[in-house]
């Protein structure tokens, strides 16, 4: 039986040299491998009280969707700037060449509810804590934060060290 690990492809340089890429459209387009992800990030829920799955695109979303569906949950998604139709709080973080922005529905999350998040990856930790401080500006309790796939050595988990996170695969 394979694992979750064997679902993923690596690509050496890419997108540029000294970059081992890690590939998770060979995880989705295996209908047994997109099963053993989503249930691999979900039993990491169960017995958890929460009531919001967020996720920010575009892989986030892949397995934040089924998740919230799967745990009888609403879905909340972080995206870019400008893609969102009404009105948004957003949150700018640095990235390795410049910085980038997301944002999210004003009225998405109330006070006092409690989120999961959902990623692929967590690499750096800046795109998470963005998403963090969105949830935490709205009101809401992060409870939980699930990736697929953590590559430890860019040491993310660190700058998150205050909040309860799993990773399904850690490289």
């Amino acid at each position: 039986m394979k694992q979750l690990k064997d679902y993923v492809r690596n690509i050496p340089d890419f997108p540029k040299k000294g970059i081992q890429f890690k590939d998770i459209t060979t995880v989705l387009q295996d209908p047994a491998g997109l099963k053993l992800a989503v249930t691999s990030l979900q039993k990491e829920l169960v017995d958890l009280d929460f009531d919001l799955v967020v996720a920010p695109e575009s892989r986030g979303f892949i397995f934040g969707v089924p998740i919230a569906f799967n745990t009888n949950t609403g879905f909340v998604p972080v995206r870019k700037v400008g893609k969102l139709p009404y009105e948004t709080i957003q949150e700018t973080y640095d990235l390795e060449y410049g910085s980038a922005t997301i944002e999210i529905h004003k009225d998405a999350i109330q006070k006092g509810q409690r989120v999961v998040i959902v990623d692929d990856l967590l690499a750096t930790g800046g795109t998470m804590q963005a998403i963090i401080n969105l949830v935490e500006k709205l009101g809401g309790e992060v409870v939980k934060i699930c990736f697929l796939i953590e590559l430890q050595d860019l040491k993310g988990r660190e700058l998150l060290k205050n909040y309860d996170i799993s990773s399904s695969i850690v490289y």
